[in-house]
């Protein structure tokens, strides 16, 4: 067992909640941005002093709504500024937000709200309040539903006008680190999301020492002050780790709601920092390349990824090389800049690995990516590359206040400063997931290079994580596949993709019934019929009975039939019958492949 430990570099505070933040930077710099809106198009400043009286306002019909300390509120919309509003307004009064992703399903929905016991839910749309109406009465502690579009912000501020301030103020100076300060519920192995108990401790701790270790990132650039464009969904752990840093940092916000509307937005509002995955830095490198070959430059483009790979790598570029490097600044590199606004500097990127290729690719051009690893238990990062300690291909060194250890199965443990406590409701799974002295079992199996640095080499659990950041467990809709009659067994692939995908196989004897049903030859295989149209649409109506249990961003969008079931004998399957994953992905991966091709 090898063991890493990085002593804090932020303090947490004895007494107070994360709404703390905000009412010293009203008081300490108040004409400071702390966020930017867009407003009739164009970046409007929204100061540090503004805003905190937005949320007091806020914070002021909540308390006349009767939402109680330690309350749960669910937060069903996408990234916008009355996300943070409505966030920070909740922490002021002791409440605590339970996120909800835009693509949850409707079961997933129902599920967050009532095993959280919400007793009001923000949401973000019209559509959004008759999917929550709709399940009203399965809810017995929602008393409340608000809805942003609908004048949700102005109505609470309304409805607080007769609460004196004075009654905000003392629910704030009441809230204590341990008290929770958020539910972030994640997939779970069993079928429904478990919600992961955040403190304000955990939160101060992670998102403290992150600024600490990478205060250069959240510093500005020469004349240019720091900012971020928030485009990652605020209901993931990942992306609330950038707003309250960002909050430590007093370094202002943009958010981006529309995936689709990113590069747009990041041109106009022109970032020095970002929160990343790798698909989203992939693609633009992709797209770059592809514009470079339609214009008829593409050699010229390939040469000068070349040299920058070969630049970052060097750590004495000889003058041959730095003057190439030179050369591609004027013709290449100043444009990749510009994809992204002209002013990034930094990105830190998580979620699955973004490999070394693109890693060297992007700080040959002049953007610093900082790969981190972390889960939502671990308030996100619990590693990350820094500028004194930057490795491309690993996931970097532990975070300041984090312990870490290689457990003898090579599975990662690790403790600390933003190591939740434990699952909400559910003493089941916080028994599986701690050791007997209290480590939390990440599930990850990795290993400690000779500098410190972590590689994760792979799962203990069945967690996908996809190359967009999304975490996926895949039991769930396998289960629901496999519960259609035509299909034997369905696993579901993805690990690093841009999209999840499955693997099928069919169930031999119902084959022979729905052979006669559908007119085929009574003597046709399963490898006669792979490409069938009635075959497959039978098997995409199963598909699309699996999709419907789970998310988007976690649905099947292509599936692959293959010619035999797994067995036993195969090796495909263990004695209990379950799926030997690992076995299955190395026999079929020229089959995955063909998925994403």
């Amino acid at each position: 067992m090898r063991e890493s430990t990085s002593p804090p570099l932020y303090e947490v505070p004895e007494k107070g909640g994360l709404a703390d933040l905000i009412a010293s930077n009203a008081v300490e710099d108040p004409d400071a941005p702390a966020f930017h809106r867009k407003v009739d198009g164009r970046w409007e400043p929204v100061s540090a002093a503004e805003f905190y009286t937005e949320v007091t306002d806020l914070a002021r019909g909540l308390i006349a709504k009767g939402v109680e300390r330690g309350d749960r509120v669910g937060l069903l919309s996408g990234n916008r500024y009355e996300w943070s509003l409505v966030d920070f307004a909740l922490w002021v009064i002791g409440a605590a937000p339970v996120p909800i992703y835009l693509t949850s399903s409707t079961e997933q929905i129902e599920w967050i709200l009532g095993d959280s016991g919400a007793v009001a839910v923000v949401v973000e749309t019209e559509a959004h309040e008759n999917v929550i109406q709709g399940m009203r009465g399965k809810l017995p502690a929602l008393r409340h539903v608000w809805q942003i579009d609908g004048g949700a912000v102005e109505h609470l501020r309304a409805a607080g006008a007769d609460v004196d301030p004075a009654a905000v103020e003392e629910r704030r100076t009441a809230v204590l680190p341990e008290d929770t300060a958020t539910i972030i519920y994640t997939s779970g192995t069993t079928g429904m999301p478990k919600g992961c108990v955040l403190s304000h401790a955990n939160l101060f701790a992670e998102a403290g020492n992150a600024v600490a270790l990478l205060r250069a990132m959240f510093g500005p650039l020469g004349d240019i002050p720091a900012s971020t464009l928030l485009f990652l969904p605020l209901a993931h752990v990942f992306g609330r780790m950038v707003e309250v840093g960002a909050m430590v940092a007093r370094t202002p916000i943009a958010h981006c709601s529309d995936v689709k509307q990113v590069p747009a937005e990041l041109i106009s509002y022109k970032p020095t920092f970002l929160l990343s995955v790798p698909y989203v830095l992939e693609k633009a490198y992709n797209t770059a390349r592809r514009k470079a070959y339609e214009a008829g430059k593409g050699k010229v483009f390939d040469t000068a990824a070349a040299t920058a790979i070969a630049y970052s790598e060097a750590q004495r570029p000889g003058l041959g090389l730095r003057m190439r490097h030179a050369l591609f600044e004027r013709l290449v590199y100043r444009r990749v800049r510009a994809a992204f606004g002209g002013n990034l500097r930094f990105a830190i990127s998580g979620g699955a690995a973004l490999g070394e290729r693109l890693t060297h690719f992007y700080r040959g051009c002049g953007i610093t990516v900082f790969e981190g690893y972390g889960l939502t238990e671990t308030s996100a990062a619990v590693t990350v590359n820094s500028l004194d300690s930057f490795r491309p291909g690993t996931v970097g060194r532990v975070l300041p206040s984090v312990r870490m250890r290689i457990d003898d199965d090579g599975e990662v443990q690790c403790t600390g400063g933003p190591v939740f406590a434990g699952y909400w409701n559910n003493d089941e799974a916080n028994a599986e997931s701690f050791t007997e002295d209290g480590w939390f079992r990440t599930g990850d199996i990795g290993e400690f290079d000779e500098y410190g640095h972590l590689r994760i080499t792979g799962r203990k659990k069945e967690i996908l994580v996809t190359s967009g950041g999304k975490n996926v467990s895949p039991a769930v809709i396998e289960d629901r596949i496999a519960a259609a009659p035509l299909v034997a067994q369905a696993l579901v692939v993805g690990d690093g993709q841009k999209y999840i995908a499955a693997l099928i196989t069919v169930d031999s004897e119902y084959l022979e019934h729905w052979k006669a049903g559908a007119g085929k030859p009574a003597d046709a295989a399963v490898s006669d019929l792979i490409d069938d149209p009635d075959l497959l649409h039978e098997l995409q109506r199963a598909v699309d009975e699996g999709n419907a249990a789970v998310s988007t961003a976690e649905a099947v969008r292509r599936f692959r039939v293959l010619p035999k079931e797994f067995t036993v004998e195969s090796g495909h399957l263990t004695p209990s019958l379950k799926l030997r994953r690992s076995v299955i992905m190395a026999d079929f991966a020229d089959e995955v492949a063909e998925l994403y091709s």
